[in-house]
C-alpha cells in the first residue's frame, strides 16, 4: 500500500512573501502591515512589510502574495478529534448517563462498514481544513484506514491508535503488538501514528503500563480520555458506582479501582509525562493539578462536547494557576448538540466561541494561544506548527480582517466564515 504524499496540493514557487493588513505569529505581538516570508515548506522570515519588502524586492516581484485586508496567522491546531464519528453528528440527544452514550455508540460502531468509516473520516477531516484547522491529534479506531485516508488530504495528521481490551478480553500484550506493527509500517512526510490507550476505564492495568514503557523507549505521545465523567471518578475513587458495576457485568478486573484518581491511574502506570495529552480531565481533585503540573502532562478541553455531556464546570482557572498546559479540541460530532445557529461542523473557531462565553474573563490572546502553540507543545512540535516563526513550517491561515492591529485576536476568536486563504507546509490548500 502506498504512503506517498498524494494531496494535489499547489506549491506557489520556492519562494513566496506573503502580505497582510496584519501578520499575527501568536508566539509575539500582532504586526501590522506584516508580512511573511515562505521559503518551500517553512517559515524564513516574519516582519513588517517594508523591512522584508527592502530586503528582497527585486528578485521576488514576481513572488508577492499580497492578501489584503486579512490577518494572517499560523493554522490551528486541534489536539483532539475522531474523525472516524463525523457522519455520527446529531444521531443521540445528549444521554442522562455517560455510561448509556458508551452503550450508544458501542451499538452505532458495530453497524458500520469500513467505507462509512472512511467517508466519515475524509468529510471530517474537510471540515477541518475548511475551518482553519492545519494540524490535528486524531483518535483512529479503524488503522486499516491508514494510511490511504492520509493521502485525501492536505492536513498534518497525529492519528493516535485506540486501544481497548475489555470487551475482547485480548491479551494486552497481543493488542499493543498489533499496534505497533501498524505504526511501523507507515511512513509518511507529513503525518505520523501514536498510542492511545483510550482511558483507564476502558482498558486494564497491564495495557496501561505497556503502552507508557512503549511510549518511553520509542519517545511517542500518548493521548488518554481520563477523568471524563463523574461516573469514571467514583469509580477509581470509590471502587463503586453505575460504571463500576456495569463494567464488572461486562467482564472488567475492576481491582485496579477504590485507589484513587482516574489520573493517578495514569500515574501508577506511569502514563503522566510531557508526552501525555490528558483528553477532557473534567473530574480532578487538588492532587490531581499538582501531578499534572509536576509531570507536565498537557490537558486537552472539548468545550462542545463538555457542554454536551453536561459536565461540571471545567477547571480551567486551576489547571492555568497550576501552569498545566492547557488546549482545545473538538472531540467527534456524535458529541455535539446542534444549535440551530451554527452549522453542525467540526470547527476549531466555534469551541473557541463557546470557550470565551463560558470564561469571559479569559483574553482572546489566551484563547486563541490554547487553540494553536499550546496543541504545539503537547504534541512535541512546539517552534514547528502553531505559531509563526523562523524555521517553523509554513502553516498558515488568513481571515478578512479590516480593523485595528489590536482588535486583531478578539476578531480571530469571534471569526466565522470563509478563510480567504490555507497554506500547510508551503503549499496551498485553500489559495487566495
Amino acid at each position: 500500500m502506498s504512503t506517498a504524499n498524494t494531496w494535489p496540493g499547489s506549491r506557489p514557487a520556492d519562494h513566496v512573501l506573503l502580505r497582510a493588513r496584519t501578520v499575527f505569529p501568536v508566539s509575539s505581538p500582532p504586526i501590522d502591515n506584516g508580512a511573511v516570508l515562505v521559503f518551500r515548506d517553512r517559515v524564513a522570515l516574519v516582519g513588517p512589510w517594508e523591512n522584508l519588502a527592502a530586503k528582497l524586492a527585486s528578485p521576488m516581484a514576481e513572488n508577492v502574495v499580497d492578501l489584503g485586508d486579512t490577518v494572517l496567522l499560523p493554522g490551528l491546531v486541534n489536539a483532539h478529534c475522531h474523525l472516524d464519528y463525523t457522519n455520527m453528528a446529531g444521531s443521540w440527544p445528549p444521554p442522562k448517563k455517560f455510561t448509556d452514550w458508551i452503550a450508544q455508540m458501542l451499538a452505532a460502531k458495530a453497524e458500520w462498514s469500513y467505507s462509512d468509516y472512511a467517508q466519515s473520516w475524509i468529510d471530517g477531516a474537510r471540515m477541518l481544513v475548511q475551518s482553519g484547522v492545519t494540524t490535528v491529534a486524531d483518535i483512529e479506531t479503524v488503522p486499516e484506514l491508514l494510511p490511504d485516508v492520509w493521502n485525501t488530504t492536505p492536513l498534518r495528521v497525529f492519528s493516535f491508535l485506540e486501544l481497548t481490551g475489555v470487551r475482547s478480553r485480548r491479551d494486552p500484550a497481543e493488542i499493543l503488538y498489533e499496534a505497533l506493527e501498524k505504526i511501523d509500517g507507515l511512513g509518511h512526510p507529513r503525518c505520523a501514528a501514536a498510542l492511545s490507550p483510550h482511558a483507564p476505564y476502558s482498558t486494564s492495568a497491564e495495557l496501561l503500563r505497556l503502552c507508557a514503557r512503549t511510549a518511553r523507549e520509542r519517545k511517542l505521545p500518548v493521548a488518554v480520555h481520563v477523568a471524563e465523567s463523574e461516573q469514571e471518578f467514583e469509580m477509581f475513587f470509590a471502587g463503586s458506582g453505575e460504571m463500576f458495576e456495569w463494567l464488572k457485568r461486562n467482564g472488567r478486573d475492576n481491582s485496579d479501582c477504590g485507589l484513587g484518581t482516574p489520573l493517578q491511574q495514569l500515574e501508577r502506570a506511569g502514563l503522566t509525562s510531557k508526552s501525555c495529552l490528558a483528553i477532557h480531565a473534567n473530574y480532578l481533585d487538588e492532587t490531581d493539578f499538582i501531578l499534572l503540573a509536576d509531570r507536565g502532562v498537557s490537558v486537552v478541553h472539548c468545550p462542545r462536547s463538555h457542554q454536551y455531556f453536561q459536565h461540571q464546570r471545567f477547571p480551567v482557572d486551576r489547571l492555568i494557576q497550576a501552569k498545566v498546559n492547557v488546549c482545545l479540541g473538538t472531540d467527534s460530532l456524535a458529541t455535539v448538540t446542534p444549535n440551530g445557529e451554527q452549522p453542525l461542523a467540526l470547527n476549531l473557531f466555534h469551541e473557541m466561541q463557546l470557550f470565551a462565553r463560558s470564561n469571559p474573563h479569559l483574553s482572546p490572546e489566551t484563547i486563541l494561544k490554547m487553540a494553536s502553540l499550546n496543541g504545539a507543545r503537547a504534541m512535541g512540535m512546539k517552534g514547528q506548527i502553531g505559531e509563526v516563526s523562523g524555521g517553523a513550517f509554513a502553516d498558515l491561515i488568513a481571515l478578512p480582517f479590516s480593523g485595528k492591529t489590536a482588535d486583531a485576536a478578539e476578531a480571530i476568536v469571534n471569526f466565522s466564515g470563509a478563510l480567504t486563504a490555507s497554506m500547510i507546509g508551503g503549499q496551498w490548500a485553500i489559495a487566495p
